[in-house]
């Protein structure tokens, strides 16, 4: 395996629940090997042209590259936002992780 094949995931939402009803459907559906939820955060972002602050939960997915694109149109289309933020990050690891994540990454 190389590093390029594992990815981190982040988006995040405006509740809690949110958070984890698109953490739970990703993991179920085998697109994410895990997620975890933070929260809250605060943001401070610029948005439709106005400066804004506010709170959100955040979501870390562990995710392989090949699977990253079946990810991010399952998170675009399940989150409450019409443009949420998706970003993913190549990630490497400790090799027994690397492979759990492999191992739990296979959709039907």
């Amino acid at each position: 395996m190389t590093e390029t094949e594992f990815v981190q995931v982040s988006t995040a939402t405006p509740e809690r629940e949110q958070a984890v009803a698109l953490a739970k459907g990703a993991v179920q559906r085998r697109l994410a090997a895990g997620s975890q939820i933070i929260g809250p955060v605060v943001s401070v972002f610029w948005h439709l042209g106005e400066f804004g602050e506010g709170e959100e939960w955040r979501l870390l997915l562990t995710t392989t590259g090949e699977w990253y694109p079946e990810l991010e149109k399952y998170l675009l289309e399940s989150h409450p936002w019409d443009s949420p933020e998706v970003i993913a990050t190549e990630i490497r690891g400790a090799e027994r992780c690397l492979q759990w994540i492999a191992d739990n990454v296979s959709p039907a």
